[in-house]
């Protein structure tokens, strides 16, 4: 453990959410059950627009106000990851690539932002996906997971990179930006239509919509379409094991459930906050735990 980890621990630390319709996150007992294994004192924090009765353009104040409560960090979710950029005073280049933050950690009152995201959906593949083919992937779907999961697999050597949406226009912002930070990389919008050659050549395919979750069953793509040596990962985690993964099985593809990348972020988030690096297989598991709990009941 270094200085800087130790004199962590000596700290207290408040941590809020920000976002609409939080109220089933899985956050706070995720991160206050790791923080009590580290032997951390931290509390976490919801604030919910929805419950407030406050626009997402209310996020400037919201940070003012914790950060004079002495709130240590605060994280963003839907609607005000990209809202929130204009309020701080500092941003990690990698979430300015992005265009989202997700975490705010306040430094001596200053706001920094950051995305942990796509450090989740990287850490995700690295652990889940050892040893597996990333030059050629397709992906569905290009929102705020979306953009997170591509930044990330450009970040671990993607040379080719198809993102397909039902509006490919929609898309093309996130692929230009892409493009520019990973100049040496393929990156290409399609429509779902257009997207059958690019998974049939694929070393795997990614599912960053909706689809799948429980309130959006269904799958994004076909997987009798991909070789037999590809791999299919999920954004979605809750179900944990969704449609389209129980189908890429039964084609003998590995897979790579959305869990990892929410954990991922966490394990990330509380590195950043606290200085101390969590037990991200030990998160893994209280995080199954936490998913099977709430079985029948919509996780935010």
């Amino acid at each position: 453990m270094t200085q800087a980890q130790a004199s962590a621990r000596d700290d207290r630390f408040l941590v809020g959410l920000i976002g609409r319709g939080i109220g089933p996150s899985l956050s706070p007992p995720l991160h206050t059950a790791e923080a009590t294994a580290l032997g951390l004192d931290y509390r976490y924090v919801l604030h919910d627009l929805a419950e407030l009765d406050l626009p997402p353009e209310s996020v400037g104040d919201i940070l003012d106000r914790l950060r004079d409560a002495g709130y240590s960090a605060v994280n963003i979710t839907y609607p005000c990851k990209q809202l929130v950029m204009a309020h701080l005073d500092e941003i990690d280049r990698d979430a300015a690539r992005l265009g989202a933050v997700n975490l705010v950690v306040i430094r001596d009152g200053r706001f920094v932002g950051y995305n942990t995201d796509w450090v989740g959906f990287r850490d995700g593949v690295r652990n889940g996906l050892p040893g597996a083919s990333l030059n050629d992937v397709v992906q569905f779907g290009g929102g705020g997971a979306g953009s997170a999961s591509a930044y990330a697999l450009l970040s671990l050597g993607t040379k080719r990179l198809t993102v397909a949406d039902i509006e490919p226009l929609r898309v093309e912002d996130l692929c230009a930006r892409l493009r520019a930070a990973f100049p040496e990389a393929h990156v290409a919008s399609a429509s779902t239509a257009e997207a059958g050659e690019a998974l049939a050549r694929a070393d795997g395919a990614v599912n960053a919509t909706p689809l799948g979750m429980a309130e959006h069953p269904g799958v994004a793509f076909d997987v009798a379409a991909l070789k037999d040596s590809a791999w299919v990962a999920d954004v979605v985690y809750f179900p944990i094991d969704t449609e389209l993964l129980q189908a890429a099985r039964r084609r003998g593809l590995e897979t790579l459930d959305g869990g990892r990348m929410n954990v991922g972020q966490a394990v990330e988030g509380i590195r950043l906050i606290t200085g101390v690096r969590p037990d991200a297989e030990r998160m893994r598991a209280h995080f199954l735990e936490l998913i099977d709990s709430r079985r029948g009941t919509p996780v935010g």
